[in-house]
């Protein structure tokens, strides 16, 4: 194993450029991905500089994190149950049935996906809250209280339920509908072909959406932290206020550690055992994609349950933008441009940082991500496995866990970030550049290494062969994680709430801040005000990527 490594390397230092690549590749893994991950598990066995596990000891005798832990098992196991349900009966619809407006109704399934992850929370505010349009003004109740477990589910899973869409979508979609065609053939019932067919077929996708909605809900900050209250505890809000609050990183690191745990082997599960199990249905092109097992008053049925889903996302949104339009919800109505004015005279400075944040992040993203997954499909070097791992852990971590392996790593010597703009773009680069990674990955596999062997073999630099060849063939692949890096540092709180500072400040920061404050119309307009600009950038960057690609043909022919 060691003479094999060794080669590897003589073969890797042929050209220099690779090899100081990989190098520095390795280096910032371990410094930005490893080492503050390592912090918070070193911090949470301290205590003013000794080592103890007394911190542990806590999560034993105090009730206020048992509790914590079993709110957060039990929301995220519930969440991704009901994300799931939603999620499929969505895909089965949208890809194997006959029914209209199925490109409308896919766009307004996945818009949760683009937006804040806490506006569905805003949205229950103004709809269900203490003055909310439902509980208060047309049903008049007045001890009603959405604060604890069911408004953090339901806020959830409007806002993760279109992950398990986008999962089960593929899924459905790839299951031939000649399999079920043969079983109504030799005498089985529709409800038979389905539950001994097409469920079985797509219990790896189901599995694999389950846990992927169960990770984002254990790692959600937003929701919990607007509407959990100060009785219904969660693992991520409260690691946030020991920090912040009693100012005590040991106990804020401990709670970390122990959010780390589910949601890793969750992750594990889902990436490793299941990626296995797969079920390969289609050996041609089928003929049709319309699926017969679902009788005329079902399909409408099923498709009712879309339609109605599809009209609360719509409800939810557009409670959002009237309320950035409205004096004081619950109270005054009187349209007004006040939100508006507030965040382009007070609170514009936030917008600007916000932009200049994900403009520096999203190329380093997408440019890094293509990297690694070109040396991981085409490159032989030692430690390949574990680049592929490090690269991607910081995704499997809920983001409360980066934000304080962040603080801990870069708030002293060696190295001081705290409070910077450097400390922001690192932190969104390598939390989100796995996205990228995977896609380019997968896109890679598919291509045919003797295209970029040609140009090497013409005397291109792996470097030249990687940006000539490579990347405008991996074009979706490289515009997937371009689009991913820029809406998350748009709408990122869970990590970033740990890094902002007077000088850079996030507008998502600002709407937690802005709600905490009963300020909601500001709150709604910031959150339109993020959406618009996510949309315009999916737009400019479509438009670039499209541009690339077409200007390298060119110059191919």
């Amino acid at each position: 194993m060691l003479t094999n490594a060794r080669s590897q390397l003589r073969i890797l230092a042929r050209d220099p450029i690779l090899l100081a690549l990989v190098g520095v590749i390795f280096a910032a893994i371990l410094v930005f991905v490893v080492y503050p991950l390592a912090m918070v598990f070193i911090t949470s066995f301290q205590d003013r500089g000794q080592w103890t596990l007394d911190h542990y000891g806590l999560l034993a005798e105090r009730r206020l994190y048992k509790n914590a832990l079993a709110n957060s098992l039990s929301v995220g196991a519930m969440v991704g149950f009901l994300g799931v349900v939603i999620g499929y009966i969505a895909a089965f619809v949208l890809t194997r049935l006959d029914v209209p407006f199925k490109k409308l109704l896919h766009l307004i399934t996945i818009l949760p996906i683009i937006s804040p992850p806490f506006v569905s929370a805003v949205s229950i505010l103004f709809l269900f809250g203490f003055n909310g349009l439902i509980t208060k003004q047309m049903l008049g109740l007045q001890d009603f209280s959405i604060y604890g477990f069911h408004g953090v589910v339901w806020s959830q899973v409007f806002t993760f339920a279109p992950i398990a869409y986008l999962s089960l979508r593929g899924v459905l979609a790839s299951i031939s509908p000649t399999l079920e065609d043969a079983a109504l053939n030799i005498g089985a019932t529709r409800w038979q072909t389905f539950w001994k067919v097409t469920f079985p077929l797509t219990l790896p996708g189901i599995a694999s959406a389950f846990l992927i909605v169960f990770i984002e809900s254990l790692a959600d900050f937003g929701n919990p932290l607007v509407l959990a209250g100060a009785a219904f505890p969660m693992l991520a809000p409260q690691a946030y206020l020991e920090i912040t609050g009693s100012f005590n990183l040991p106990r804020g690191a401990m709670l970390a550690v122990i959010l780390i745990i589910p949601s890793i082997t969750a992750f594990a599960i889902q990436r490793y055992w299941l990626a296995k199990r797969q079920y390969v249905t289609v050996t041609g092109k089928p003929t049709a994609s319309t699926s017969k097992i679902v009788s005329d008053p079902v399909k409408w049925l099923l498709y009712a349950f879309v339609l109605l889903f599809a009209l609360i996302v719509v409800m939810f949104y557009a409670v959002i933008i009237v309320g950035a339009f409205t004096q004081v919800w619950g109270f005054d109505y009187t349209p007004t441009l006040a939100h508006f004015a507030y965040v382009f005279n007070v609170g514009f400075k936030t917008v600007i940082d916000t932009l200049i944040i994900a403009i520096i992040t999203t190329p380093i993203s997408g440019i890094l991500g293509m990297l690694i997954a070109y040396l991981v499909v085409r490159k032989t070097f030692p430690g390949k496995s574990a680049m592929e791992f490090g690269s991607i852990l910081s995704y499997a971590v809920p983001g409360t866990v980066v934000g304080i392996g962040y603080i801990l790593a870069f708030n002293d010597y060696p190295i001081v970030l705290t409070g910077t703009l450097t400390i922001l773009v690192l932190c969104f680069v390598f939390r989100y550049v796995p996205v990228g990674i995977q896609s380019g990955i997968a896109v890679l596999r598919q291509i045919d290494p003797s295209i970029e062997e040609a140009a090497q073999n013409l005397g291109a630099s792996s470097l030249t062969t990687f940006r000539k060849v490579t990347l405008p063939l991996i074009a979706p692949a490289f515009f997937s994680g371009l689009v991913y890096a820029f809406v998350r540092a748009m709408t990122a709180i869970s990590a970033a709430i740990f890094l902002v500072s007077a000088n850079w400040n996030l507008m998502t920061v600002q709407i937690l801040n802005q709600v905490g404050s009963g300020r909601l119309g500001v709150a709604a307009a910031y959150s339109i005000l993020v959406i618009l600009i996510v949309l315009v950038a999916i737009g400019v960057i479509n438009a670039f990527v499209n541009r690339m690609t077409r200007h390298t043909n060119m110059v191919r022919f």
